[in-house]
């Protein structure tokens, strides 16, 4: 049961914040109006409370971890996040402990526009964050940076992040690029309610960058929920399901990647060439996104890495 829940909310999480405008930003509290964007940044943030597993991980890798006070029911890396307060999630979090924190400024996601309004009228910010590519990775960790007072850390590892990248499309450049489905979550034991990447969000973003095209490259979404016979029609080369740590128990994987031998017409199944990859980084857009992007380029492009 408790596997089924953590799955079920990071679903939630991968899935259900990612509807709207996906640019990032910090929202005033007294001085505006609740929702609307301030242009003048205010001053660095002391007591700062994060509902988003990505930007929590953002704060502790530009510095400004010590200032973290709380975080949200999915948060679990880095170690150190494990022994701060927890003040649920996207679909509920708890004003009340939120409050109990005295935070001067609250990360949120952008659905969450009903938090955000409640805390604007007791003077709190929010740093209103939706899912977007990786270029929007980069953006909201320099604002978060310019929020926090850490605008020179949070530079430095943008650069790192984008070198990095860069790094993998240079090993990867000039060889055949496998047509990849690129799975997000399944039914356990069976192939129902697939979630596959679509054509936008950052997930199409590292697969293309680990040498990979997206099957679904044409649906203008950040996901989609194919048909048997649409896995058919597009016929992948490769077939790579992620999932964060400890959602498959290392003795049950052989078993789901066994499941997938009911479409032997696949050239992904002939061929054998069925991932199934495990790690927070995969499927977190936060900080680790190019370790993520290299454990899919070593799927797909072993021989470059040797």
């Amino acid at each position: 049961m408790a596997a089924r829940a953590k799955r079920l909310g990071l679903v939630c999480l991968l899935f259900l914040a990612v509807a709207g405008p996906s640019r990032p930003g910090l929202l005033g509290a007294s001085s505006q109006q609740p929702g609307s964007s301030k242009t003048v940044q205010p001053a660095s943030a002391r007591r700062i409370v994060s509902l988003v597993p990505s930007l929590t991980e953002t704060l502790f890798a530009i510095g400004a971890g010590s200032n973290v006070v709380g975080v949200g029911t999915f948060d679990n890396f880095p170690p150190e996040v494990k022994a701060l307060p927890r003040v649920g999630a996207l679909i509920d979090p708890d004003v009340e402990r939120i409050l109990a924190l005295r935070p001067d400024l609250v990360v949120t996601y952008g659905s969450q526009t009903q938090l955000e309004t409640q805390l604007a009228r007791v003077n709190i910010r929010t740093f209103s964050y939706r899912h977007g590519g990786i270029r929007e990775i980069l953006e909201s960790l320099k604002e978060l940076g310019a929020a926090t007072g850490h605008t020179q850390d949070a530079t430095a590892l943008a650069a790192r992040i984008t070198a990095q990248l860069d790094a993998i499309r240079a090993r990867v450049r000039g060889l055949k690029r496998p047509r990849t489905l690129l799975v997000l979550d399944r039914q356990p034991g069976a192939l129902r309610e697939i979630y596959a990447s679509g054509g936008l969000g950052f997930m199409h973003d590292m697969l293309e960058a680990a040498g990979g095209d997206n099957v679904f490259a044409d649906a203008k979404s950040e996901s989609v929920q194919p048909s048997t016979e649409t896995l058919i029609a597009r016929a992948p080369d490769v077939i790579i399901e992620v999932r964060a740590e400890g959602l498959i128990e290392p003795s049950k994987v052989a078993a789901e990647r066994n499941v997938w031998s009911t479409l032997a017409s696949l050239p992904a199944v002939r061929t054998g060439r069925i991932h199934l990859l495990t790690g927070s980084q995969l499927v977190v857009p936060g900080p680790r996104v190019a370790q993520g992007t290299e454990m899919l380029a070593r799927a797909l492009h072993p021989d470059a890495f040797k």
